[in-house]
């Protein structure tokens, strides 16, 4: 007969011992999840802010909880309107009243033009050459010059081609405008021949104003009996009429020339350019410059070299003088004389 013993059973866990010992019966089972944590305890909190004063531009936001924060667009603070800077007050500048007599002798024996004379061909001439220059301060001051526009040199490359002759000229039919007036400013210093051309006498003048801080130019400006028409005399020569020229004391005196005048012209007659620097000196001031070349002597070269000399300038103009042909067989001068039917 086979011997049957008990069969040992399986030996339990350490689990199942604590069961039994304890009596928790045997429904092990997962503890059960929460659906929501709770929140960390160590979580960050945000501290509400006292509302600080509202400043110009910007908008007041309410705090809000962390989980409602939106973000907030700063509207940028308008920068603050510059004041607009007062404009300089100048003194006024007024010239004297003194008028002087221009001697129409002397005009007929320099070949200038008789201001109260008949049309001739010559004023036909200068006419047209003031016409362009007249055009060309309009044109400058539409591009914002405003002081340079209203000055013009007239100046030659070389001695004895008729500079000073066109200058006085062109200054005689500027006058004749209606609505501007002129001022010629002798600025040959070492061979001045303005006062001489118009029969006056010498005294003070451009030079003696740069020279001298404690002379004002206004007092040296002669008013003549020629309605819109004055001279400012060369005044006396010196050994440094250049430096002169290249100071700044130039533009005070040249501003003063044009101040509250908007209608006013000045034209300068200067020295040659290849024969004396103040030309190229003067260039730096004026808004155009008119160039006189004889037809029969000027070479080409030497117009090349006085343009170039003169090219701060920025109108260049050039003016033929002592053409007797014209391709075009325009004679001015005759048409008025005659009589029409």
């Amino acid at each position: 007969m086979t011997e049957h013993r008990k069969i040992p059973e399986p030996s339990k866990s350490l689990f199942e011992r604590a069961e039994n010992f304890f009596g928790l019966g045997g429904d092990f089972r997962p503890a059960p999840v929460p659906k929501e944590l709770k929140k960390p305890v160590n979580r960050r909190i945000e501290k509400k802010r006292p509302p600080a004063a509202p400043q110009t531009g910007e908008q007041v936001v309410q705090d809000r909880p962390a989980e409602q924060s939106a973000p907030v667009t700063q509207v940028p603070t308008p920068a603050p309107v510059a004041e607009p800077v007062p404009e300089p007050v100048y003194e006024d500048v007024t010239f004297s009243e003194e008028v002087h007599t221009i001697d129409r002798e002397a005009l007929v024996a320099h070949g200038l033009i008789q201001p109260e004379g008949p049309v001739t061909a010559l004023l036909e001439e200068f006419r047209i050459v003031k016409r362009q220059v007249l055009q060309s301060v309009r044109d400058a001051r539409a591009k914002g010059s405003t002081k340079r526009a209203q000055r013009v040199l007239v100046c030659s490359p070389l001695p004895n081609e008729g500079k000073s002759y066109c200058a006085a000229n062109l200054a005689i039919a500027l006058a004749a405008e209606k609505d501007s007036e002129v001022l010629l400013v002798d600025a040959d210093f070492g061979k001045p021949s303005v006062l001489s051309m118009f029969g006056l006498p010498r005294g003070p003048g451009f030079m003696d104003v740069l020279a001298r801080d404690d002379m004002k130019v206004e007092d040296c400006v002669l008013a003549t009996d020629i309605e819109g028409f004055m001279i400012l005399p060369a005044g006396n020569h010196t050994t440094s009429d250049s430096e002169f020229l290249s100071s700044e004391r130039t533009a005070e005196v040249l501003d003063r020339l044009t101040r509250a005048a908007p209608k006013r012209i000045i034209i300068f007659d200067s020295p040659p350019a290849l024969a004396a620097s103040p030309a190229a000196e003067l260039a730096n001031h004026v808004g155009q410059a008119i160039v006189v070349a004889r037809a029969d002597r000027t070479g080409q070269t030497s117009l090349e070299d006085a343009l170039t000399l003169l090219s701060a300038c920025p109108d260049l103009k050039l003016l033929l003088n002592a053409a007797h042909f014209s391709p075009s067989g325009r004679r001015f001068g005759d048409y008025y004389g005659k009589e029409t039917f």
